[in-house]
């Protein structure tokens, strides 16, 4: 991308996402992620709007009155965004394609963060890892991150969410919140998986475009897979194709959320051509209804 389109690009995701960032997301997080971060301070005698679930029973008992947990909000989060750049994320039948697609939504993470004081690092990858960002705060490091994602050219074509997730445990020795935005082609990452997600608050971002979805009817095509290079031709005309098309796709998204609610991580999916926007708000009073409960 020449210099003038990459700053036009910026500038337009800057405007859009600080304005749905100080207007809708920013609380939303707040209230999700920041929350998590508390250490224990003190306990102090109850008073009138407490919640009640923070009434330190044992101290209540022995001191005959009740008393309440203080606790701390940590100081900083450390926010990591692990983008994938494989070759499938340049497909879009939509206005954008999904690279494009992941390069706002961590621009919406990434100010949501540094809206709360927190810091944010990125990782690239492919079949390798194509960028590392360390993490820190402020609108200039956000727009980096954006301009690595967005004027990236990987070495890499395929997708190996191992790769991704074994240089997260490797860089990010404290717990930090990730988000891991991908189209999540590609198989064998379960353990991986696992261990990032045991070790950080991992957010699978699963990215979905309609027609790799259901193929369009039609006549004989030449197709060929981004990522391997891999050429076939597909009889667009035939039902019975399309039907296997897309039991296969299906099957493998199905498999997928299996996967994500086995290891209880919360996740969204995001398919081009809605609003991804409030695909996240949901997402963040799902999380917090359920942190609540």
């Amino acid at each position: 991308m020449v210099p003038k389109e990459l700053i036009k690009k910026l500038r337009k995701i800057e405007i859009t996402t600080r304005r749905v960032v100080n207007e809708t997301l920013a609380g939303e997080y707040h209230s999700v992620f920041r929350g998590r971060g508390m250490t224990f301070e003190e306990v102090r005698p109850y008073q009138p709007g407490d919640d009640i679930r923070s009434i330190d029973w044992n101290v209540t008992a022995r001191m005959n009155d009740a008393y309440v947990k203080v606790y701390a909000e940590e100081r900083e989060l450390t926010v990591m965004l692990v983008v994938d750049l494989s070759a499938s994320q340049d497909f879009g039948s939509r206005d954008k394609t999904k690279g494009e697609i992941a390069a706002e939504i961590a621009a919406l993470l990434a100010f949501s963060a540094i809206t709360n004081n927190d810091r944010v690092g990125l990782i690239l990858f492919t079949d390798r890892v194509e960028r590392f960002v360390p993490p820190k705060k402020g609108r200039k490091h956000v727009m980096r991150l954006i301009t690595e994602i967005l004027n990236a050219s990987p070495q890499g074509r395929r997708t190996d969410l191992n790769t991704g997730l074994q240089h997260l445990t490797q860089v990010a020795k404290r717990r930090c919140v990730s988000f891991l935005v991908s189209d999540f082609i590609a198989d064998s990452y379960e353990q991986s998986l696992r261990i990032a997600a045991r070790r950080h608050d991992l957010v699978p971002i699963a990215l979905r475009d309609p027609l790799e979805e259901a193929l369009p009817k039609g006549g004989i095509a030449l197709v060929q897979d981004p990522e391997t290079g891999e050429r076939l031709r597909v009889d667009f005309g035939s039902a019975r194709v399309r039907e296997h098309f897309a039991s296969v796709v299906a099957a493998r998204r199905e498999e997928r959320t299996r996967l994500f609610r086995k290891l209880s991580m919360d996740f969204v999916e995001l398919r081009a051509g809605e609003d991804y926007v409030k695909s996240l708000v949901t997402f963040f009073h799902a999380r917090a209804r359920r942190l609540a409960a």
